[in-house]
């Protein structure tokens, strides 16, 4: 695809458009809005696509701009016990989702989505492949909700929390925005959260963008290239 060809996405419930230049992407991305009961607006926001940056022959992910580096994020795992994002992706494909799990449309259709498409990769890929859910609802989502929620799409998933500023600063470091969340009077709850799907390679580099709608088969094709690849 050509530099600066825009790439019009339409996933569920879009409300804004969040321009990434502060981190080199050329990208702007939507920012879902989920609610746990009320309503939210729809939208739809173009992806500026960088054709000069690759991350390997073939892949159908969305390229950014400038590789992005994965975020020194230290949390609390579904445990309770400390998690080091950045110590535990050498050498491994790390797929980083911010969400919550109250959400009633892009998260969990992210995750199922993510799972599905591990069932269809080998044995070695899946092996080297984490996908990492951090809540953007640190309030709600406690540990064993975390991992409930999570084990009803795959148990080897990776759930993690802790301060809200201290995940919307790693959000933001790698282009993704967030928003606190905001209780309506009807007593139902809005959380924004960009919706995308960061693809750090085994060198703890980002170099691909999945959206929010991506087909399962896209994931599988590309998991194995991005394993390979930090060109």
């Amino acid at each position: 695809m050509p530099a600066g060809v825009p790439l019009r996405l339409t996933p569920r419930r879009a409300r804004a458009a969040s321009a990434l230049t502060a981190v080199g992407l050329a990208a702007t991305v939507a920012l879902g809005a989920c609610s746990g009961g009320g309503s939210a607006g729809t939208g739809s926001a173009a992806v500026i696509v960088d054709g000069a940056a690759t991350a390997g022959p073939g892949v159908r992910g969305t390229t950014l701009g400038a590789p992005v580096d994965l975020p020194d994020l230290h949390l609390t795992d579904t445990t309770g016990r400390p998690y080091d994002l950045r110590a535990h992706a050498p050498g491994r494909l790390t797929l980083l989702f911010f969400g919550y799990t109250h959400c009633p449309d892009i998260c969990p259709t992210t995750m199922a989505d993510l799972a599905a498409a591990l069932t269809q990769v080998s044995s070695d890929v899946r092996r080297q492949t984490s996908v990492i859910f951090v809540t953007s609802d640190p309030q709600r989502d406690t540990p064993p909700v975390i991992r409930h929620w999570l084990d009803s799409f795959d148990s080897g998933f990776v759930g993690l929390t802790g301060e809200l500023t201290t995940i919307d600063a790693a959000a933001r470091s790698v282009g993704v925005p967030l928003e606190p969340p905001r209780r309506q009077a009807d007593g139902s709850w809005i959380v924004d959260h960009g919706a995308q799907v960061l693809a750090f390679g085994p060198d703890r580099r980002a170099r691909i963008v999945y959206t929010a709608g991506t087909p399962v088969a896209d994931y599988a094709h590309d998991l194995p290239l991005l394993l390979r690849s930090t060109a």
